[in-house]
């Protein structure tokens, strides 16, 4: 299964530091999160969204072993 990290505002909305999930593609697992956690929804299209620590569009297939990382903006100096 795909592990899926949330960090800062991410972690908060989602309600949890990370999580496994089934979806096949980016895309997918995007659209389920925003489903079923609304206010992850909400900040999900400013976070960039790392597949195995690259940056990938959402027809990117997620493997069995894929580590996804959801960041949301950071502001601070």
């Amino acid at each position: 299964m795909v592990r899926v990290r949330y960090f800062a505002a991410a972690e908060e909305m989602a309600g949890r530091a990370e999580e496994h999930r089934a979806e096949a593609t980016l895309g997918a697992l995007r659209t389920a999160l925003a489903t079923e956690r609304p206010g992850l929804g909400g900040i999900l299209p400013r976070c960039a969204v790392l597949v195995d620590g690259s940056r990938v569009g959402d027809d990117a297939p997620l493997g069995a072993d894929a580590l996804v990382d959801v960041l949301p903006p950071f502001a601070g100096g």
